[in-house]
């Protein structure tokens, strides 16, 4: 990835955090964050990571908002950035946060199972 399309994409995800958090009032976004954007080389699409807090069903809900509202967060993206043409934004449920809590838990539940169950140490 170029200097360019990094740069373009962090001020990108500035600009999408800010305009979630701040601007849109879709009461089906929970609490949604922009964990990344990747821009091809080109500058015209986007992908962008977003992770979202809550069950199965929130999150399904908030990315059918954000979906719905992609038009008005390309608006503001354009309005930001003096680009020739805007990028395409493509939204992408980022899991990785999920997985990270998931292994946390399990490493905390083998944690609290060797307290209870200490590992016995062969004697020889």
């Amino acid at each position: 990835m170029s200097k360019r399309t990094e740069q373009v994409g962090d001020e990108i995800q500035r600009i999408l955090g800010e305009v979630i958090q701040s601007e849109l009032k879709d009461p089906r976004v929970g609490f949604a964050t922009v964990t990344g954007v990747t821009v091809t080389p080109d500058l015209l699409r986007a992908n962008v990571r977003i992770s979202v807090l809550g069950d199965d069903e929130e999150r399904k809900a908030t990315m059918r908002a954000l979906e719905h509202a992609k038009g008005y967060l390309r608006r503001r993206v354009g309005e930001e950035l003096t680009l020739r043409q805007v990028p395409e934004l493509r939204l992408h449920h980022d899991t990785s946060l999920d997985n990270a809590m998931h292994i946390s838990d399990l490493l905390r539940g083998i944690e609290e199972e060797r307290k209870i169950n200490p590992p016995k140490l062969d004697e020889e």
